[in-house]
């Protein structure tokens, strides 16, 4: 077992690293803009919604919004919860906290899917409809009072507009093609970007540092093995293999994080390798492998702790390629079908006979910042954790 004394020299290290982090401008910029997506996204069914938030029938009050959320919304709600608490939990490793996030994220999945319908048929006018009828008292709308799905809703709403073009509608970043409200979408669209960079993301590190770790720790044949293995899936190409799958099977979200995920790990592998033929030798992980203790605990409880710290580094840089992999196949037309994306409403800038700047700016400038914001956070991390950029710069 780790001794105390070496889980607060564990924890130290962590909050110093943090502390180092957060010194840095363009981490506080990163972490900033990529809260505040992350929050957008939980939260995107109250921000922008056709349906209000509360009114007054009758003297009655209802919520059509909060009828209306699907076991997705919910189960985003949930985990984002849990990840609140679970900060203000010290006890907990992060590895145990990693599976309390998970176990919360599937048993919760289940438990929405299970208990809520989500076949309910939309009909986005029906709310405007009895406002204008004077059937509401009164009602609250959500900020943005449109749907990202909320399509042709009157002959003079149904195609491209100009942000602030109309003085009876207020559409901050205008219309798109099918005359929905660009600024609803992108708000929706942070689910697909932030979901895919994350769930690929994880698939790839887990795979990445099993089998790194294996072949780090037996080298031998398993090494010689697993870095064939590694020279065969890197060269995959991953645009061309989604491409192909998106033809055969369709456009479906989660086979594009699967697809990146299982193509993304060999540089985690990598990394994980060098760690670990680096650490059997060190005198800790023989004592451990002396006292008896099992494969799993010299593994994943002495040594892949003290070899995270340059695949740490890479997630950040791995989350934007995804992000970038996403918003290039929906650039192309090969992205989600039902979901609005940055890259679908990118393309539409260009699909018209007219430039449609407000179309590839708004869009464009969410991916470019998104991607820059990982980038910021990724180059913070190897400025803290690196020692051979510390020893230069002393």
């Amino acid at each position: 077992m780790t001794s105390p004394s070496t889980k607060a020299q564990n924890r130290s290290y962590a909050a110093k690293a943090v502390n180092e982090v957060l010194a840095q401008w363009g981490a506080r910029f990163g972490l900033s803009w990529i809260g505040l997506l992350i929050v957008v996204a939980v939260f995107a069914p109250f921000i922008a919604n056709s349906r209000p938030l509360l009114i007054s029938q009758a003297g009655v009050l209802s919520s059509p919004l909060l009828s209306a959320l699907t076991a997705g919304d919910i189960t985003l709600m949930l985990v984002f919860f849990s990840v609140i608490a679970l900060f203000f939990i010290k006890r907990l490793f992060m590895a145990q906290k990693i599976l309390v996030i998970v176990a919360t994220a599937i048993i919760s999945s289940l438990l929405t899917n299970s208990l809520i319908s989500n076949s309910q048929v939309t009909i986005h006018e029906q709310h405007r409809e009895a406002i204008a009828e004077g059937k509401y008292q009164w009602a609250i709308h959500a900020p943005v009072p449109y749907s990202p799905k909320d399509y042709l809703r009157d002959y003079r709403d149904t195609g491209l507009e100009l942000p602030l073009a109309a003085d009876d509608r207020t559409h901050l970043f205008g219309t798109d093609e099918n005359g929905a409200d660009v600024l609803s979408r992108m708000i929706h669209a942070s689910r697909v970007a932030l979901g895919i960079g994350l769930v690929a993301t994880g698939i790839a590190l887990l795979i990445g540092v099993m089998i790194g770790g294996l072949m780090g720790y037996f080298s031998g044949i398993v090494d010689m093995v697993g870095m064939r293995l590694v020279e065969v899936f890197e060269a995959i190409p991953v645009i061309f293999l989604l491409l192909t799958f998106v033809a055969f099977f369709g456009r479906d979200l989660y086979v594009m994080m699967v697809i990146i995920g299982i193509t993304g790990w060999t540089g985690y592998a990598r990394f994980v390798r060098a760690e670990f033929l680096r650490l059997r030798q060190q005198e800790f992980v023989q004592s451990a492998i002396a006292c008896g203790l099992p494969l799993r605990s010299v593994l994943f409880r002495h040594m892949l702790p003290n070899g995270m710290a340059p695949v740490l580094v890479t997630v950040s840089f791995s989350v934007a390629s995804a992000i970038l992999a996403e918003a290039t196949l929906s650039f192309l037309g090969l992205g989600p079908v039902d979901e609005p994306s940055w890259g679908q409403m990118l393309n539409q800038a260009v699909q018209a006979a007219t430039f449609n700047w407000w179309m590839a700016i708004f869009p464009g400038g969410a991916i470019f910042m998104t991607m820059f914001a990982y980038m910021l956070i990724g180059e913070a991390m190897r400025d803290a954790i690196d020692p051979y950029l510390k020893k230069a710069a002393r």
